[in-house]
């Protein structure tokens, strides 16, 4: 799928790029500690290095920019895309969207944690998997010792669906434990109307 940008009143989700290697650095280095669960880049080596992997793969990988003073503050992106084998003559067969997805290797810098850029950036994306794309499902893994991250997917409307065991490996190198959470088309509409509630749209 072509690069595009979702622009929204305090974040911006711009396609990541070299550009935002430096940005992308000052950030993840403002509290290196927030990160335990999460695999976030530390030094100009290895976030160039995380860009090039990013944009390598079948992903849409976007930078985090606060939009008040253009502040690179973080990444976020689609993947795992799932296209299903819908039968000749079924509304989805001709469809070129993919039918599912995956949101994460989501991450903010310090002065961006318990802002609106975490709620805005959901908002952004979601509206483009269901309402652009028309997605059927879209799913989010945490580390399952990652209480803060899944409080925070409980918040935006996604439903627990369970535990994956040695799911992926752990950002401290062991097999992960994953939480696993989705959001249906059918719950949309109610998920959306709560982001824009705590967005206070």
């Amino acid at each position: 799928m072509d690069a595009f940008t979702l622009e929204g009143k305090h974040v911006r989700l711009e396609p990541l790029s070299p550009t935002h290697v430096e940005g992308l650095a000052a950030a993840s280095a403002a509290d290196p500690s927030l990160y335990k669960w999460s695999t976030v880049p530390q030094g100009a080596d290895a976030v160039a290095r995380y860009v090039d992997t990013a944009l390598a793969g079948t992903t849409l990988a976007f930078a985090t920019v606060r939009v008040s003073d253009d502040a690179v503050i973080g990444s976020t992106r689609f993947f795992d895309f799932e296209s299903w084998r819908w039968p000749a003559g079924h509304a989805r067969h001709s469809l070129s969207t993919p039918d599912v997805c995956e949101i994460g290797y989501t991450w903010l810098t310090k002065s961006a944690i318990r802002t609106a850029a975490n709620t805005e950036a959901k908002l952004l994306m979601l509206t483009h998997a269901f309402e652009g794309l028309n997605l059927l499902r879209v799913c989010l893994h945490t580390d399952a010792r990652n209480e803060q991250s899944r409080a925070a997917m409980e918040r935006i409307g996604a439903k627990f669906e369970g535990i994956l065991r040695s799911h992926r490996m752990a950002s401290d190198f062991i097999p992960r434990d994953s939480a696993r959470y989705s959001i249906v088309a059918a719950e949309w509409p109610a998920v959306k109307r709560g982001l824009e509630e705590r967005l206070g749209k």
